[in-house]
């Protein structure tokens, strides 16, 4: 006679739900301000390509110079002192906005400020927060619990992104970015009984050793790098594609902002629905093959993309296009996440995350800066194509590696 074990629902272990609840509140607060940032410094301060493209990348450079200690230094310490203290740090940084708004004093270097400290909190409390996962559900749950996570996280981008447009055409930015340093409020209330496991009792190893583990360990993993050459292009192309859309669709196609907003939203709905299907999608055809066939397949809508500057119809055909690639992130985000969690050590996990990150968000601030630079040289139209054509390659690291035959 068997018998079968009936696990307990995710969202009743105390723990993770707070972290959930901490996280939905606080990702639907920094999709807000994702717009707002850009629209107030367009709209305000007269910002061009350039400054626009140097202010989304400068959030995502401050990796490169935190990422590899930061996940040492996590993979030392208890996590959630770290998550709480990383929210208080992000709402101060972004209520120092509308203050300097309504004082008279905003200026383009406070925001770029702003932008490093917002960029180096969520460093820190997104390898803390991966890294406590595992601990809190079971590695047997991971994907389970990630795909709730991301597709919250998603359904919160749709919200968010398509509520800023309306938000700041109605009460303005800085109002906009204010409910933001409020959501990082809310999460760190949340974040306090959440449980705090350590993950060693050992003395710790100096930490330049253990960078330099975690930095083997990473690249001594086949299935890791090549999670990490796939997600690099993306990361690349993805800004490309992006930061520029305040300065295409308000300045020059003369949009109302509820227009960036329903875009950028269209982009949430598509990573909610990949996040919401990676479970099943990837329980039948395995998570390896899902993550491939799935950037194959999406690949020819990078060339819609660019599209969007010619205007008129073609502004909502590049949104289409934009929603099928980032259901492949969404997808992606599941999967690979918590394939990266499983193959990955607990004492590892953070220097793993950290790393990744570092590799990975650096991309991303590449991608804002080349996208700054090309757009003041050439132009916003040439900016959009050459994100497709990387976006179009991010498919081939899968073609002869182990990881698209990972269950």
């Amino acid at each position: 006679m068997s018998t079968t074990v009936t696990q307990e629902p995710l969202l009743r272990l105390r723990g993770f739900r707070n972290l959930f609840l901490a996280g939905a509140v606080s990702q639907l607060g920094s999709q807000i301000s994702y717009v707002a940032l850009p629209l107030l410094a367009v709209t305000a301060l007269g910002a061009g390509a350039g400054e626009v493209g140097l202010l989304a990348a400068l959030g995502t450079l401050t990796v490169l110079l935190l990422g590899l200690p930061a996940g040492a230094w996590v993979d030392r310490v208890r996590r959630r002192p770290v998550m709480i203290a990383t929210d208080l740090l992000r709402a101060g940084a972004l209520l120092s906005v509308p203050v300097a708004w309504w004082g008279g004093w905003l200026s383009m270097g406070h925001l770029y400020l702003v932008a490093v400290l917002v960029g180096a909190g969520t460093l820190l409390f997104d390898v803390a927060s991966y890294s406590i996962v595992p601990a809190l559900v079971g590695r047997d749950r991971l994907t389970a619990a990630n795909t709730l996570l991301v597709g919250t996280g998603a359904g919160m981008d749709v919200a968010g992104r398509s509520t800023a447009g309306v938000l700041v055409q109605v009460a303005g930015a800085p109002v906009a970015i204010l409910l933001d340093a409020l959501s990082y409020l809310w999460s760190a209330a949340w974040l306090r009984a959440v449980p705090d496991p350590r993950t060693t009792a050992r003395e710790p190893d100096p930490m330049g050793r253990q960078i330099a583990e975690g930095v083997r360990f990473l690249f001594g993993n086949p299935i890791l790098v090549t999670a990490l050459l796939q997600g690099t292009l993306v990361n690349l192309a993805f800004p490309l594609c992006s930061v520029l859309l305040p300065v295409v669709l308000v300045q020059q196609l003369g949009h109302p902002e509820w227009v960036l907003g329903a875009y950028l939203a269209a982009g949430g709905l598509g990573v909610l629905a990949g996040s919401s299907s990676a479970h099943a999608i990837g329980r039948r055809l395995g998570t390896g093959r899902a993550a491939w066939l799935t950037s194959l397949v999406t690949t020819p809508a990078a060339f819609v993309v660019p599209l969007l500057s010619m205007g008129g119809p073609w502004v909502w055909a590049s949104a289409v296009a934009w929603l099928v690639l980032t259901f492949r992130t969404g997808l992606n985000n599941v999967l690979l996440v918590s394939l990266r969690q499983r193959v990955t050590p607990d004492a590892m996990l953070g220097r793993m995350t950290a790393t990744m990150r570092l590799l990975l968000t650096g991309a991303l601030g590449a991608g804002g800066l080349l996208a700054a630079a090309v757009g003041e040289l050439w132009g916003t139209g040439p900016a959009l194509a050459l994100g497709a054509a990387v976006m179009a390659l991010s498919w081939l690291p899968y073609v002869r590696s182990p990881l698209r035959h990972q269950p």
